[in-house]
């Protein structure tokens, strides 16, 4: 690859529409003030206090092990502590994603989302992008994987919530 190539790739990745991690932070950065990521440790939870991160919004249910009890660590650092549990596949709602897109409308600093893995994250904000925001299916789903939807079900699933009269992709 030429020089010439090598800086047009470079230029066509930084003025992507989705912001890439802080190098600071090990988190998914899909939009500039929204962060995902799978579950925290006590100490990520203060890299991202630290990183000027506001509110968390925990999409685990009660019953998923988090190791520590994360709404108390992240209320010590001073981090709002939001729960929306989205109990797998079967989660990903509309109306999920008009909660998300109600806690997201009420924050006003980065927001850090999160699950286990980033798939329901990413599921969920893609959800979010179709339904809530009118974003054309492409972009909804670049979004969510750009903030961690990477479960083939998963994706399939909200391609086919978002584009009702789409055909499963091989």
């Amino acid at each position: 690859m030429n020089l010439r190539a090598l800086v047009a790739s470079a230029i066509v990745l930084l003025a992507s529409p989705f912001a890439q991690a802080d190098d600071a932070l090990p988190f998914n950065r899909p939009q500039a003030d929204l962060y995902t990521y799978g579950q925290p440790s006590a100490a990520q939870l203060q890299q991202a206090a630290a990183a000027g991160i506001t509110t968390v919004i925990d999409l685990r249910t009660p019953g998923e092990e988090r190791g520590y009890d994360e709404q108390a660590a992240a209320e010590a650092l001073g981090l709002r502590y939001v729960r929306l549990p989205v109990a797998g596949g079967g989660g990903l709602s509309a109306d999920n994603a008009r909660a998300l897109h109600q806690i997201l409308g009420n924050d006003s600093g980065p927001v850090l989302l999160h699950c286990a893995t980033s798939n329901r994250a990413g599921a969920l904000l893609a959800l979010r992008a179709a339904q809530q925001q009118g974003w054309e299916a492409p972009s909804a789903l670049e979004l969510g994987q750009a903030a961690g939807l990477r479960q083939p079900a998963l994706l399939e699933q909200v391609r086919r919530q978002i584009t009702p009269d789409s055909t499963p992709q091989p």
